[in-house]
């Protein structure tokens, strides 16, 4: 009887170690692959006439704006994930090489008669900042909207490539 009861503990610790690392393991690819995609959503001082302020205060004020950063021979492309929003309330702007997305992500309940159990998704103003890797022409850029991705297209300015230059 001992022995099993030792053996079950051995096989418990042995699926507690398995699981801790599983998620250490997650939380590591997380923060690594979307460090930078993890975004702070402040609260408006108008959430009290939003129709659910108090519901408010006890949702997410972080959330994931996941995105990638693609190069082709022209341009720099920026895809941004924020589901949930309209194109217009969303900003875009470019400094030096940095490209700006700020909005707001606003809270609409259908119901005031119900109780969330799971709330995972963040509301509010956000800003987030995305490095480019080249030089490019904001004049030119093109963005768009569609199934919750903003993509902006971005021509590169001429001569950012930089060259080789030989030794003598």
């Amino acid at each position: 009887m001992l022995d099993s009861l030792k053996q079950a503990g051995i096989n418990i610790g042995r699926e507690l170690g398995r699981t801790w690392e599983n998620l250490s393991d997650g939380w590591r690819e997380l923060l690594s692959r979307s460090g930078e995609a993890l975004t702070h959503f402040s609260r408006n001082k108008d959430e009290a006439h939003t129709g659910g302020g108090g519901a408010l205060a006890t949702f997410p004020r972080w959330g994931l704006l996941a995105g990638e950063v693609e190069e082709t021979d022209k341009d720099i492309v920026v895809r941004v994930e924020v589901p949930g929003m309209e194109k217009e309330d969303c900003r875009i702007t470019i400094e030096d090489n940095l490209l700006c997305l700020s909005g707001e992500k606003r809270y609409a309940r259908e119901t005031s008669d119900s109780t969330y159990y799971v709330m995972e998704r963040a509301y509010g103003a956000f800003q987030r900042t995305i490095p480019l890797p080249r030089n490019v022409d904001a004049e030119k850029a093109e963005a768009s909207y569609r199934n919750g991705v903003l993509s902006i297209r971005l021509p590169k300015v001429a001569g950012g490539n930089g060259r080789t230059i030989p030794v003598s």
